[in-house]
């Protein structure tokens, strides 16, 4: 699991920045002077050859020279650092968090922490704080991201709440970076305003797609898990508002003991109701966040709900929709559920067990989440292909 964040970051120059300071990373030494204001150079050693003119330096040795003016010693475990990453530094708390990092396919970006769902195993528990500048750090981040950067995650808390300073996050990606998929995980309540749905529908994103819970096929139980009065409704409306105005539109469903057990009852509604969907995703439960608290009443092991996610998946394919199985192992899923399973864990957070070792089919395994020790499936048996 790789460390996003540190408080460990140590300002050993002589001028301290003040405020939160965005940066993109370089380990080019020949960069040309125009550009070097405005990114850090990173070094990897004590060597005191290092070249001229840039923002800030980072260093992972404390040097034995006179450092430039601008100059942090990082921890160790930030050495994944590479050119092209961006970096959020508050010199004043001795913060560093990695924003974007260029080689990976996982970026995913924070844009407020508060929600109006409060979901039994949230893997980010909401809080009712004033984190609007966010958005102003992202806007900063966007332009120093690759143009070649694959896909872009949008998340929260919940994204809609920040109204139209969410069409204009996403305007600002579709003018940086348009070739870049971006999928906003979103509630989807705040969309059964059409107005409000009209309008991030104008951002006219070219590869957009809004990522949506539906738990289950009874109001009652989808409103139970998301605690929250009245959420099924605006979820439905607000999906069907966001295709009506051309918005794709993914459904997301968290397999866990309070969702399995009408999972083919929802693909059907979802077959009847929402095949204009462009992608159906089952996911795995993370073990992080209110999902801790709520483990005894959340957990089963998924080797038990096979039958119901095998039914459910032939009932989605059945309909010609796409259907995706998230955050599984393997070696738990029947076999006939083996194409339908997705490398879907973000790299930062993906691991193993040592259940895994030796296992021939690990590189296409979804893996497990790095919370997972605390509990997953008694059933994972290494596969042993000749």
């Amino acid at each position: 699991m790789l460390k996003l964040s540190s408080n460990n970051v140590i300002s050993i120059g002589t001028v301290c920045e003040k405020g939160v300071i965005i940066r993109r990373v370089s380990e080019n030494p020949n960069y040309a002077d125009v550009c070097r204001k405005r990114e850090y150079f990173l070094v990897r050693n004590g060597l005191a050859d290092i070249p001229q003119g840039f923002a800030g330096y980072l260093f992972f040795e404390k040097p034995s020279f006179a450092v430039p003016e601008v100059s942090y010693l990082l921890e160790p475990s930030l050495f994944y650092l590479h050119s092209e990453d961006i970096v959020k530094i508050n010199p004043e708390r001795g913060t560093l968090r990695t924003v974007y990092r260029r080689n990976s396919r996982h970026n995913s970006i924070l844009v407020t922490e508060r929600c109006n769902n409060y979901c039994l195993m949230c893997s980010q528990p909401p809080r009712e704080i004033d984190d609007s500048h966010l958005v102003d750090e992202i806007k900063q981040a966007i332009p120093l991201m690759s143009r070649e950067t694959p896909s872009i995650g949008i998340t929260g808390g919940e994204p809609s709440l920040l109204g139209n300073r969410l069409v204009e996050l996403l305007k600002a990606f579709g003018s940086y970076l348009p070739a870049t998929a971006v999928n906003v995980l979103s509630n989807g309540r705040a969309f059964k305003d059409f107005e409000y749905a009209k309008a991030i529908a104008g951002a006219h994103h070219p590869d957009l797609m809004l990522c949506i819970p539906v738990y289950s096929d009874v109001s009652s139980k989808h409103d139970y898990v998301v605690q929250a009065d009245g959420a099924f409704d605006d979820t439905i409306r607000g999906i069907i508002n966001l295709k009506t105005t051309g918005v794709k539109v993914e459904i997301r469903v968290v397999l866990h003991n309070l969702t399995f057990e009408r999972l083919p009852q929802l693909a059907r509604f979802i077959r009847r109701n929402l095949t204009f969907c462009d992608h159906v995703a089952l996911m795995g439960l993370e073990m992080t966040g209110f999902t801790r608290s709520n483990l005894e009443k959340l957990w089963i092991d998924p080797k038990d709900y096979q039958p119901q996610l095998k039914e459910a998946v032939s009932i989605l394919h059945t309909a010609r929709m796409r259907v995706s199985i998230y955050n599984h192992q393997l070696c738990i899923l029947d076999e006939s559920l083996h194409r339908f399973s997705r490398k879907s864990i973000s790299d930062w957070k993906n691991e193993y067990m040592p259940e895994c070792d030796g296992c021939t089919r690990k590189r296409e395994c979804g893996g497990f989440f790095s919370s997972a020790k605390l509990r997953y499936s008694s059933h994972i048996t290494p596969f042993h292909d000749q």
